[in-house]
């Protein structure tokens, strides 16, 4: 599924135009991405979570040298599925 599946789902759900339903679905992914930015967490329940971690940082490897290549730390974003999530795979 692609951003353009969702919209038509939102378009065909709600009975909204094509534009508006792209305007909602742009809202809510700007919303979640300044939630992430702020290092804030997402619960939708019966979907799930999604985080903000640290991640460590540590060593790499070239796979056409060999060479060995630092990897800085940062931050990653994590998804933990919701039970009701779970339970359908």
């Amino acid at each position: 599924m692609i951003k353009a599946d969702l919209v038509k789902a939102v378009r065909e759900t709600v009975d909204l135009p094509q534009g508006k339903a792209a305007e909602v679905v742009d809202a809510i992914f700007e919303s979640m991405r300044q939630a992430l930015v702020r290092g804030e967490r997402i619960e939708l329940r019966g979907f799930g979570v999604f985080l903000v971690k640290e991640r460590k940082r540590g060593v790499g490897r070239n796979p056409r040298t060999g060479q060995e290549v630092p990897i800085p730390p940062g931050k990653t974003v994590r998804f933990k599925p919701g039970k009701a999530l779970r339970e359908l795979g």
